[in-house]
């Protein structure tokens, strides 16, 4: 039996593409979609009202956090192993 994608249903998996933080790949798989189509999707519907300018500009926030997050933890863990190298060096 196919399931009739609604246009809710398109406009739901839009919003939590552009607005969960998960990849595209994670939302196509829990939404049971293919990554083509979700892309096909989001691109369609990416000028629309489906979400908010301020939900699309807090999710873009929290993208750019994200990744400013996992710099600063690569840094942290390149500087521990700086600290224990030449903690381990003789004078």
């Amino acid at each position: 039996m196919g399931l009739k994608r609604t246009d809710e249903f398109r406009a739901d998996a839009v919003r939590i593409a552009l607005t969960s933080g998960l990849t595209r790949k994670q939302v196509a798989d829990d939404l049971g979609v293919g990554m083509s189509t979700l892309n096909k999707w989001v691109t369609a519907h990416r000028d629309t009202d489906v979400v908010s300018k301020e939900d699309l500009s807090l999710a873009q926030e929290n993208d750019r956090l994200r990744r400013e997050n996992r710099i600063l933890k690569e840094e942290r863990e390149v500087l521990k192993k700086a600290t224990v190298f030449f903690a381990s060096q003789k004078p």
